[in-house]
């Protein structure tokens, strides 16, 4: 299976149970490996016929905008389900990084989606 993969996209959104969590922006660390057949593209040396990472990247950068969630839980699969509608995808895992617990160097959640 052919996959395009985004490792440890750093993003700042709104993530947390308790409303002060969610007051200010955190650094969430997004891995996305994206499976497509992109062998016409690659054939052909051709980017309309492969999924553009740069437009996902910029997609995900700007996800998180004037929005919030309680559960990274909820935004992985939000991402997941938007994203492999909006290019198409065969399927999608997204894995998600949230620096939350001091002693932890950090907790994540990783949904596979369809």
């Amino acid at each position: 299976m052919n996959q395009i993969i985004i490792k440890d996209l750093a993003v700042n959104y709104r993530v947390g149970v308790p409303d002060e969590e969610r007051a200010q922006p955190q650094k969430l660390l997004i891995t996305l490996e994206m499976a497509y057949d992109f062998s016409a593209a690659a054939r052909k040396d051709d980017i309309a016929k492969t999924v553009d990472y740069a437009l996902v990247s910029q997609r995900i950068l700007r996800f998180g905008d004037r929005r919030n969630w309680k559960l990274i839980e909820t935004l992985a699969c939000e991402i997941a389900e938007t994203l492999t509608r909006e290019f198409r995808l065969q399927s999608i895992q997204v894995e998600i990084k949230k620096f939350i617990i001091p002693e932890a160097q950090y907790v994540a959640v990783r949904v596979s989606f369809p």
